[in-house]
């Protein structure tokens, strides 16, 4: 049983009930000597970093409890899950090096840390942590992955219409996922997250002063970062800002997280060279690119909508295909809908194999492709949750 408030801890250990099997993770635990020592057997209690003061240390070890200490030396967390923009793009005023993001993604391509069984432990803890909370973000909500090239940049029509695509699959009620990072990707986030679509044009002639990440990330993330504040102001009444754009603290997670947030990021510092973008509810950002990929086609339950791309959109599109392929019988096929049908039946023909893979299957009556993202929505199976 993971126990992530201390109002869950306080409650669990009220009730006198056994401590066996539980994992408190990332609390402070600072003034729980007393109550923890009260129940003396402590074989089986796991805790995974937060604030674990000497006093209490010595009362869990006495016991028996096992206990991860928080990690020093690297410049993430490994046990905090999910993120906020505002907690990748701290520091962004000192330039994106500066960020906790770019700061990650160094440590991650560190070739003296590549083999370090210690550093491969902590970026494992890290993964299994963000997996841990998107778990719960996505439980019982209709999710649709959009996938599509980084490199379509802002101020272009296509940019526009992905924005829309992201902002009619809001308003039907799903939550939309993108691989989190610029292009495309932030455009259908954006669309996602605006909150309404009153919003959205203003937004879109902002962005477009900056079309694109290359060659200055700074100013393409501070441009959108005003961009995001903004939206929440209007969304969520006045905040705690600080004037540079570059951090403000994070909004309540009852705020962010609740029902009313659809626009869900899932990067990695695999492609650590293409920044996130900050049109994200939250973003469950990843170390390992399989875990990542797997995790956004496991949770398009709603279906999976790809946009114009190049080879790794093509990759992700097999990728979502291989599953519908071998399918058993019992089991309710999401459809996968590829918008452009010239792009993708003549420019980059993937069309004509999958027809060719589905033919005789009932992967067939999943597959669509279809000329703009106006015929998208009607595809797609009703929200729920």
């Amino acid at each position: 049983m993971e126990i992530e408030t201390l109002d869950a801890l306080d409650e669990h250990l009220d009730e006198g009930d056994s401590v066996h099997g539980l994992r408190l993770q990332n609390l402070d635990l600072t003034d729980y000597a007393p109550a923890l020592g009260a129940h003396g057997d402590l074989t089986g209690l796991v805790v995974l970093g937060g604030v674990v003061p000497p006093d209490v240390a010595e009362v869990l070890h006495r016991g028996g409890a096992i206990v991860f200490p928080q990690v020093a030396d690297a410049p993430i967390d490994p046990w905090r899950g999910l993120y906020y923009p505002e907690d990748l793009y701290a520091g962004l005023e000192d330039g994106y090096s500066a960020t906790p993001d770019a700061r990650a993604y160094a440590w991650s391509i560190d070739g003296r840390l590549r083999t370090d069984a210690y550093a491969t432990l902590v970026r494992a803890i890290h993964d299994d942590s963000v997996t841990d909370d998107l778990d719960e973000f996505v439980e019982g909500r209709s999710c649709v992955g959009v996938m599509g090239g980084h490199a379509l940049q802002r101020g272009t029509t296509a940019y526009a219409e992905a924005a829309h695509l992201g902002r009619r699959l809001a308003e039907a009620g799903h939550v939309v996922i993108t691989g989190g990072g610029p292009g495309a990707m932030e455009a259908a986030n954006l669309g996602a997250f605006v909150p309404d679509a009153d919003a959205l044009p203003e937004a879109l002639t902002r962005l477009a002063a900056v079309p694109s990440f290359h060659p200055d990330i700074t100013t393409w993330a501070r441009t959108a970062m005003g961009v995001r504040h903004d939206l929440l102001r209007d969304a969520l009444g006045e905040f705690d800002a600080d004037p540079s754009l570059s951090g403000v603290e994070p909004v309540l997670p009852a705020q962010t997280l609740g029902p009313t947030a659809r626009s869900l990021g899932i990067p990695t510092w695999f492609y650590g060279h293409e920044p996130p973008n900050v049109f994200c509810d939250v973003v469950a950002k990843y170390f390992s690119n399989a875990i990542r990929e797997d995790g956004i086609l496991a949770r398009s339950n709603g279906g999976i909508v790809v946009l114009p791309g190049a080879a790794g959109t093509v990759q992700e599109i097999f990728q979502a295909v291989t599953p519908l392929y071998y399918a058993p019988d019992d089991r309710a096929l999401p459809p996968l809908i590829l918008v452009g049908r010239k792009h993708w039946t003549e420019t980059v023909p993937v069309w004509p194999a999958l027809q060719q893979l589905a033919a005789g299957r009932r992967m067939a009556a999943a597959l669509h492709v279809v000329d703009s993202v106006d015929d998208v929505c009607s595809r797609l199976p009703l929200a729920t949750g």
